[in-house]
């Protein structure tokens, strides 16, 4: 501090010196590493990024005032928030140019998106580039922590209690999975912080072309999102407004949007240069934060040599980190299949599958007394989706009674909101909640599907392992009784075709509590495809859908399947049957009328796969039927017969054969065409015939 300065200016405004020199060095080593980037293009461009200039200010003035028992949610501009956070420029280099040693992803993903797990930082779950999609993840982050805190089960902190902080450009904000966050985070109280910093660019898209309003406009639709609007070039209102913003959600635990204006003072990314499309570059040079802090340390009585050393040993440094960075090594080819998924603990089947005594309970409520268990001993468990709360418990009464049991903040209703409702387990997961979510039908989990994809199952392999999302997403599926175009749909396929996510489909009561039990203790993210159609095993030729209910201890470990009968190979041409769900039960029905004939394998699991299981029965039987309820075409069940050729290939003594629903959009309404549409037992009968006869 120069003598000039006296004992009483020890803040400049309300911000305390010390801040403000940091928030300037800070600012000066991401000017001098957005210069350096563009002075080396040929190098540093080589995987496509993007940096904070014009934003500095408003992301220093938060990241400074964030600690390790907050949540931060940085976007792919945001690398001033990670410097201020404590992230120095050689670790952000190395993500840059994808090293090995890159401490968020390994070199997996691009330049500022961070996943962070340390301890004396704040925590970042995986952040992806798709704009708009963390608003959901993070308000999960915020309903873990509001959860943990009504459970008793939060840690004290001494220095206040966690917050959710996430960063939005202003263009993303139009995504319709904003609203979601946003709403959920107004119906429930929750203590996050959105900042969005509206530079009034959609990559070549201007404000006034792609909104008719601004972030605090929309944001007065949410009744309870309190908001302010600030210059985000100022360094000292910014962190003035974010101070009081923080302190109260803090105290008062409850949501606020931070609006920032601030200028792109840089390219959109590397690959999308400002100078292709823009008139407004020197309009915006003017708005630099970065004149206007050295202006106000100057008024303040910092002399220009001070601060011209402060800005000189920052580019030194920066430098200095850019050629250690060069040297780092990439990763190694094998380093490509670690964090696929994390290891699990169920490992084989463990417990009583068929206790003495007990009578057979459908299958629905195998499910329900699963839960049930599951909530009785882990407290972090809880249980969410559309009408599942205790005036319906679920359209199927797939969770009656819970709410009675366990109350309505850990078994409760949320809107109709696909998206949020798998997006939100992201961060429900990261603050060490277990949620179980319900999609209503296999139907609607179309708008999910984005958060499935991008957020849910990618988590653990591009945060290098940090970050796995420990979910359950239940989801009923299938055709049964009418149910219409809309109510009845098979959606493996597309499932399947989604690496990092496990997939259940059992068929009998005893499996879907064994395997909800696995699912519960494995730390990825399971999808439980349940037929709607067995879960009273009121269609007949579906009563053994009914089981004994397994004790409460019985796991099934995932990728085992289940010989449901077996065949003699003795007795002249016999048969494997591949099946799941529904299809366990035509091919059980069909085979009365080849007695000895028919060896049926239940999946129980559509990925990972017993391989082995099925190789070894079709090796066995040399003919193998496949059945999905899926139209077949471009199919998991076409794919699974595929490596069954591939693999069985010279002990066929017959063409792998598919049988499913016919390939048409949807199944009708009427039961006529309904039954015309999809596989049956007659239909499954005539394909045996046929393969045993080849």
């Amino acid at each position: 501090m120069p003598s000039a300065m006296t004992a009483k200016e020890e803040s400049i405004g309300s911000v305390p010196v010390h801040t403000v020199l940091k928030a300037f060095e800070l600012m000066c080593t991401a000017k001098a590493m957005s210069e350096l980037f563009e002075k080396n293009a040929a190098v540093t461009a080589k995987y496509v990024h993007a940096t904070s200039r014009g934003h500095e200010a408003i992301q220093i003035a938060l990241g400074l005032q964030l600690k390790p028992q907050d949540f931060l949610s940085a976007y792919y501009r945001d690398d001033s928030i990670l410097l201020s956070i404590g992230m120095t420029p050689y670790e952000l280099m190395l993500q840059l140019m994808a090293k090995a040693d890159d401490p968020f992803s390994g070199g997996r993903t691009y330049y500022s998106h961070p996943s962070l797990r340390r301890d004396d930082m704040p925590k970042i779950p995986h952040q992806s580039s798709a704009t708009g999609m963390q608003a959901i993840p993070s308000t999960g982050v915020a309903m873990g922590i509001q959860y943990l805190e009504k459970q008793g089960l939060a840690p004290e902190y001494a220095d206040g209690k966690p917050i959710m902080a996430c960063s939005l450009g202003d263009g993303s904000v139009t995504e319709g999975e904003v609203s979601e966050a946003f709403q959920m985070a107004v119906l429930k109280k929750l203590p996050i912080l959105y900042l969005v910093q509206d530079n009034e660019w959609d990559i070549s898209a201007t404000g006034k072309e792609t909104r008719a309003m601004d972030a605090v406009e929309y944001a007065k639709g949410f009744k309870g999102l309190e908001t302010r609007s600030i210059d985000g070039t100022d360094f000292m209102r910014s962190y003035q407004t974010l101070t009081e913003v923080i302190n109260i959600i803090r105290r008062e635990r409850r949501p606020f949007l931070v609006h920032a204006r601030v200028p792109l003072l840089n390219h959109h990314t590397s690959g999308v240069r400002k100078e292709w499309y823009r008139g407004d570059l020197e309009e915006a040079a003017k708005r630099d934060p970065f004149p206007r802090l050295r202006s106000q340390l100057i008024i303040a009585g910092f002399s220009g040599e001070k601060l011209n050393s402060i800005e000189q040993k920052a580019a030194e440094a920066v430098a200095a980190d850019y050629e250690k960075s060069l040297k780092a090594a990439d990763p190694k080819p094998e380093d490509l299949f670690k964090y696929d998924y994390a290891p699990t603990p169920i490992t084989e089947e463990k417990g009583v599958r068929e206790p003495k005594g007990k009578d057979k309970t459908v299958m629905v409520d195998c499910a329900l007394f699963a839960i049930q268990e599951l909530m009785e001993k882990h407290p972090e468990c809880l249980f969410y989706g559309q009408d599942v709360g205790g005036r319906l418990g679920g359209v199927f009464r797939e969770a009656a009674t819970l709410a009675q049991k366990f109350g309505d903040n850990r078994v409760f209703n949320t809107p109709i909101q696909e998206a949020f409702i798998i997006g939100s387990t992201v961060g429900m997961s990261a603050t060490g909640c277990k949620p179980i979510v319900e999609i209503q039908f296999a139907d609607y989990i179309w708008p999910g599907l984005n958060q499935l994809f991008t957020e849910v199952s990618r988590s653990y392999y591009l945060s290098n392992g940090k970050w796995p999302v420990s979910c359950i997403i239940r989801v009923p599926i299938g055709a049964y009784g009418s149910g219409g175009p809309y109510h009845s749909s098979s959606i493996e396929s597309v499932l399947t075709n989604i690496r990092g996510i496990k997939i259940a489909y059992p068929s009998t009561g005893a499996d879907l509590k064994g395997l909800l039990k696995a699912a519960y203790y494995d730390p990825n993210p399971v999808i439980m495809l349940e037929h709607k159609g067995l879960y009273w095993s009121k269609i007949k030729g579906t009563e053994d859908a009914k089981t004994v209910e397994p004790d409460a201890d019985y796991v099934i470990p995932f990728g085992k399947g289940r010989l449901v009968q077996e065949a003699d190979p003795k007795s002249g041409p016999t048969l494997s049957v591949i099946a799941y769900g529904m299809g366990v039960y035509w091919a059980k029905n069909a085979a009365k009328k080849f007695p000895g004939k028919v060896e049926i394998i239940d999946l129980r699991t559509l990925f990972p796969l017993d391989e082995e299981l099925i190789y070894s029965s079709v090796r066995k039987h040399s003919r193998c039927l496949v059945i999905t309820e899926e139209p077949v075409n471009n199919g998991f069940a076409q794919s699974v017969a595929s490596r069954i050729q591939q693999n069985c290939f010279e002990s066929l003594d017959a063409p792998v054969t598919v049988i499913g629903a016919e390939n048409l959009p949807a199944v009708p309404l009427n039961s006529v065409l309904e039954q015309a549409m999809l596989p049956n037992t007659d239909k499954v009968a005539a394909a045996i015939e046929k393969l045993l006869a080849y």
